[in-house]
């Protein structure tokens, strides 16, 4: 049973289709929790442990949760009784197409494409669709850029939609690729040392890159220096940076940046990679002098 939900879980880096099979009643009771969580109503957030679902569950949004459920929609219109499964490809496609507008809505209207969230779907499986099932269960979730599932806490529908991080988290190096969250006691590429909200500085129409570069860097100087204790990062040979924001998040209301920590190699070609936190308490931040880039991972 384990094995078929394990199997069963499609993950993908733009979007999730999930396949979960569903306990037919009278069964354990984990698998009516599965069942009940399966079939949840738009509001309800859902969790489980990566990367085996078979307890997946409903949490209260308040609890860290991997999915957060806008609405069930029934797509029989376009696939009547005697019509096959889509293949994976299509399923992206159509959780795209069907699940974006409700999500759009359960956001109050505005959906950044660069933002936290990312829309995604629940699925039938194979045996759910023979029987005729034809209900794709819509939602939210924050999805790393390796692909896999970030913990979110709060409703979607009441938070900030900028993609910021907690303060203390550290994103790995991939070559000069940012990955995912990672310790900050191994080699990384930043540490978020906090937030800003760029609104503070623009009320009108979108702001250049050039501008909102400027000014995030004057407004992370504060966070920084609170953050790491008023440590001196170019004697530890590291370098404050900060994001900027697209002009569709803008448009979405998003107006927070990351404020982050991360280090140069010596011939300004890219990141070197840092190693413990750049905080001035415990073990600080080392960044290698002799750093040369990491090779790219190929394939």
């Amino acid at each position: 049973m384990s094995g078929a939900f394990a199997g069963s879980l499609l993950l993908l880096i733009s979007s999730m289709a999930f396949s979960w099979p569903v306990g037919a009643g009278g069964g354990l009771s984990a698998e009516e929790e599965r069942a009940r969580a399966f079939d949840s109503p738009a509001g309800s957030c859902l969790n489980w442990t990566p990367p085996d679902p078979t307890d997946m569950r409903r949490v209260d949004c308040a609890q860290p949760h991997l999915f957060e459920v806008t609405s069930n929609v029934d797509i029989s219109a376009d696939y009547p009784a005697s019509a096959p499964p889509p293949d994976l490809d299509h399923w992206q496609d159509i959780a795209q197409a069907k699940c974006t507008p409700s999500a759009t809505s359960y956001l109050g209207g505005k959906l950044d494409p660069y933002g936290k969230f990312r829309v995604n779907a629940l699925k039938p499986v194979d045996s759910q669709w023979q029987n005729g099932d034809r209900k794709l269960r819509c939602g939210l979730q924050r999805i790393a850029p390796s692909g896999g599932l970030l913990p979110s806490t709060g409703s979607a529908a009441t938070q900030d939609q900028s993609d910021v991080h907690d303060p203390g988290t550290c994103l790995e190096l991939n070559g000069q690729k940012i990955g995912d969250p990672i310790s900050c006691d191994k080699a990384h590429a930043y540490e978020i040392v906090g937030s800003v909200d760029l609104s503070q500085a623009f009320t009108g129409d979108f702001p250049a890159d050039d501008a909102q570069r400027e000014k995030a860097i004057e407004l992370c100087a504060a966070v920084t220096k609170e953050y790491t204790g008023g440590a001196d990062l170019t004697a530890k040979h590291l370098t404050p940076y900060s994001d900027t924001l697209k002009q569709e998040s803008w448009a979405a209301g998003s107006r927070k940046v990351d404020c982050k920590v991360g280090a140069k190699l010596p011939d300004g070609s890219g990141l070197a990679p840092i190693t413990n936190s750049v905080r001035a308490i415990g073990s600080t931040a080392t960044a290698s002098a002799s750093a040369t880039p990491t090779p790219t991972p190929s394939g």
